[in-house]
């Protein structure tokens, strides 16, 4: 069966992608991706190792005549955020990422592509096989679980590396380079809830916010972008001063630490007299969210609809605890908390209100912390957890993983610079990103180790709107491909 990727070009790079993404993706979906990276390598004869972890290692050896170069390491992560819009029916364990070519992007139908990273393994692996490419010995690290927890890079086995250069495949910019990322930590807050009988009489009502552009929690953070959560406590909050008698039942919302939150739902017990007044109420809510959201957010809308009662629906929160988690999520710190002092333009240091789940007696709510100064990383922990302390909720938090400091004078950084500009007669951007790229963790695993981060034009990371630039990724190969001719 054909594929909508099969005439792009450069072919070896695209037929790799189009494997990948049409890999199902159980729970843990990296291993079935791992499986295809060490079944390709072994078909070649490369050296495959694994560590304890489930990282992949394929050792590809060097162009003929080439073998005394030094070992480069091409580095890119086997997982994605598997995210979809609600009204779309994909079950990411079942089936594989349904992909179109638009113009020059290559979308996928209402669902997160994972270009982000399977462009950087499939430039990898096309690479190591193009019999075009001259390089010297490579060493091609797949990490798992950088999405979720940077397991893979935390817990690597440094043994199984050789090499001290590294080509991190894992940024989105064309014509930029990447030096150096934030660090970060999750916090999250499990808040214990009472419940009571209810209003006698009342009719659940499901408030929906929907159509909220979300994206990635540090590269998108700066644009301002709507978190669903946060409105949707917004229309309740105008509702209870609007003196609607209101019963809270349950909110939910977001489904990554590092997404921002496209859509969030409330379920609420109210008298049907009051339905009309609650609607109005929302109403008022979405001309004000339309004027605050609408370069970023478009889209944005707001349905308040009865639902059928019955055992599904909880009984409602007793009014103290309602009002301590309402006030909870819209005192939570979200968003650009301060800009860099020394590179223009970067955000220095950001919160991401994640989620909201309700689970009968009780609520948990996820957050994440980055930055690239990491006092400035534990200050706005610390703040995330005075929030959580004054509502009454227990507070967890992930180990703090390490930023990338920026080293503008480092071998390699100066190599793909010079490379770009011999290649396309213009000066890259040097950058760093306020993201957290596994770069510094495994700077920390390796000493002495030099890097640089490169990767074609992708937008919408981590939701729906995910697309990738054909056209960068074909500049991204070139530029990759004769970085390692350069060094062999």
């Amino acid at each position: 069966m054909s594929s909508p990727l099969d005439t792009l070009e450069p072919r070896l790079l695209w037929k790799h992608f189009d494997a990948i993404r049409a890999i199902p993706r159980p729970s843990k979906h990296e291993e079935k991706i791992a499986a295809h990276v060490e079944g390709w390598a072994r078909g070649r004869g490369f050296e495959v190792r694994r560590d304890a972890i489930g990282n992949v290692i394929v050792r590809v050896p060097a162009t003929a005549g080439h073998e005394h170069a030094p070992t480069v390491i091409l580095q890119g992560h086997l997982d994605m955020v598997c995210e979809k819009n609600s009204d779309v029916d994909h079950d990411f364990m079942a089936k594989g990422i349904d992909v179109a070519v638009d113009g020059d992007w290559v979308v996928a139908r209402g669902t997160t592509l994972g270009a982000d990273n399977g462009i950087g393994v499939a430039t990898a692996l096309a690479l190591a096989e193009d019999p075009g490419v001259v390089h010297g010995p490579l060493e091609l690290l797949c990490t798992i679980d950088e999405e979720t927890g940077l397991t893979g890079a935390k817990k690597l086995d440094p043994s199984i590396i050789s090499g001290k250069i590294m080509l991190n495949l894992d940024t989105e910019e064309d014509g930029a380079v990447y030096i150096g990322c934030a660090g970060g930590v999750d916090t999250s807050g499990v808040m214990k809830v009472s419940r009571h009988r209810g209003l006698i009489g009342s009719t659940p009502v499901r408030i929906a916010v929907l159509g909220l552009r979300g994206g990635h929690s540090g590269l998108n953070i700066i644009e301002n972008r709507g978190n669903a959560i946060r409105l949707a406590v917004r229309v309740v909050l105008a509702a209870i001063a609007a003196e609607i008698e209101i019963d809270l039942v349950s909110i939910d919302g977001g489904s990554k630490h590092n997404a921002i939150p496209r859509e969030a739902f409330v379920v609420v017990r109210i008298d049907d007299s009051q339905l009309e007044r609650l609607r109005a109420v929302a109403a008022s809510c979405v001309a004000a969210f339309r004027e605050e959201f609408a370069a970023t957010d478009p889209d944005l809308a707001v349905t308040v609809e009865p639902i059928p009662d019955g055992n599904g629906v909880l009984r409602p929160l007793n009014v103290p605890v309602r009002d301590r988690l309402l006030h909870l999520l819209d005192a939570m710190p979200h968003g650009v908390l301060s800009m860099s002092r020394d590179v223009p333009g970067l955000v220095e240091t950001s919160s991401n209100l994640a989620v909201v789940a309700t689970a009968g007696s009780s609520v948990r709510v996820v957050t994440s912390q980055r930055s690239s100064v990491m006092p400035a990383l534990y200050a706005a922990q610390r703040q995330t957890v005075s929030v959580f302390d004054l509502a009454g909720a227990s507070v967890s938090s992930n180990d703090p993983y390490p930023g990338w400091k920026p080293n503008p004078e480092s071998a390699i950084v100066r190599k793909a610079i010079a490379v770009y500009r011999d290649l396309f007669g213009s000066e890259p951007a040097v950058k760093a990103i306020h993201a957290g790229l596994e770069c510094g963790l495994l700077l920390e695993k390796i000493p002495g180790m030099d890097a640089v981060s490169i990767g074609p034009e992708i937008r919408g990371a981590h939701s729906p709107e995910e697309r990738v630039q054909i056209s960068s990724v074909q500049k991204f190969y070139r530029h990759t491909a004769a970085i390692l001719k350069d060094l062999a």
